[in-house]
């Protein structure tokens, strides 16, 4: 069995200077089931939590036939009920299409039965796109604008009850489940440090304006009860490998399946191929993808600690969050496990 972080840094390993989470999109890849999607995920768990990893984290997609969490709470229950001491929480809720009374019930009952391991992040867009979403929330008017509010209403229902408080989330009252604020833009960095919430930033997806949102977050930030100081986790692509030949071709099914969902082709995970670049044919798909993934740290352990020293000395997270979308999933683990080990 792999050595754990905690021993290995008792024994004096060196390990990156932050700690390590990860988000877990539940691939559907090609040729398999969500079924088979949502056992991976529990494996990985398991995996991760002997690794060491601080948290593990699933996201709100839906309509996308390649993401098997679209049932976000239901996923964490089933992770959390598979494993005894990684925190594991949302990354995140769409709360836009939903109820805060809702989501601080679902939220409160998953930490009645798993004590202090879960976490709830919020973000305001819809996971999905204008049609599902309508479907979703039948009604598209003001949910985002609401946004702040409905924030403030869902931790109002996971603190201690108010007297006279007519309505309350049983289970979830008293529960304080901690709840971090996502974003991909300037707008979640500003209402984390107005709410002196901690801020997990999708660099995974979106690094465009990661500099300019950290530096909003952290110049405007508003101590609170919550936190004396900001805390900032960042979503990064990690594929590790043995050699950096085999992480390349490992890191095409993410490139892959990026290009497939730009241009309204969404689907399974596929697997990787040995040369993307007839993919990259047209000039504005090569451009695209590099903007997505510019930040994406691939190759073997020495390439990918080097790239992440680099981040980590750049924008000083407090923890970085990494997600590998890799098809084999023995692989995945693998990558994993040689991140760990950095």
């Amino acid at each position: 069995m792999p050595e754990t972080t905690d021993k290995r840094r008792l024994e004096g390993v060196p390990l990156l200077p932050v700690p390590l989470s990860v988000l877990d999109l539940s691939p559907i890849i090609e040729g398999g089931d969500a079924r088979l999607a949502l056992s991976n995920s529990l494996d990985l768990a398991r995996h991760a939590e002997r690794l060491g990893y601080r948290r593990y984290w699933v996201a709100e997609h839906h309509n996308m036939p390649g993401i098997a969490s679209a049932a976000t709470s239901v996923v964490i229950g089933h992770v959390a009920g598979g494993t005894t001491t990684i925190r594991v929480g949302a990354g995140g809720i769409m709360l836009p299409n939903h109820s805060p009374l809702v989501i601080a019930e679902q939220f409160g009952t998953l930490a009645v039965l798993y004590l202090d391991r879960i976490d709830l992040g919020v973000g305001r867009a819809p996971g999905t796109d204008t049609r599902t979403a309508i479907a979703l929330r039948r009604n598209l008017s003001g949910d985002v604008d609401q946004f702040p509010q409905d924030v403030l209403e869902l931790i109002a229902y996971l603190d201690e009850p108010r007297p006279g408080q007519a309505v309350r989330a049983i289970p979830g009252m008293g529960t304080k489940v901690p709840v971090w604020m996502l974003g991909s833009s300037l707008y979640g960095a500003q209402l984390a440090a107005a709410l002196g919430l901690p801020y997990a930033f999708a660099s995974h997806f979106a690094p465009e304006q990661l500099g300019d949102a950290l530096a909003l977050y952290r110049a405007q930030f508003r101590p609170s009860r919550f936190l004396d100081r900001p805390y900032v986790m960042l979503g990064l692509n990690v594929v590790a490998a043995e050699n950096d030949a085999e992480a390349q071709r490992l890191f095409t099914s993410l490139q892959q399946a990026f290009i497939n969902l730009r241009t309204g082709r969404p689907g399974p995970l596929p697997p990787p191929v040995s040369d993307i670049a007839p993919f990259l044919a047209d000039p504005r798909i090569a451009t695209m993808l590099k903007s997505v993934l510019a930040v994406a740290q691939v190759g073997a352990p020495g390439t990918v600690k080097a790239g992440l020293e680099a981040f980590i000395a750049r924008h000083q997270p407090d923890e970085l969050m990494v997600t590998g979308q890799i098809y084999d999933h023995k692989a995945r683990k693998r990558s994993y496990e040689l991140l760990a080990t950095l």
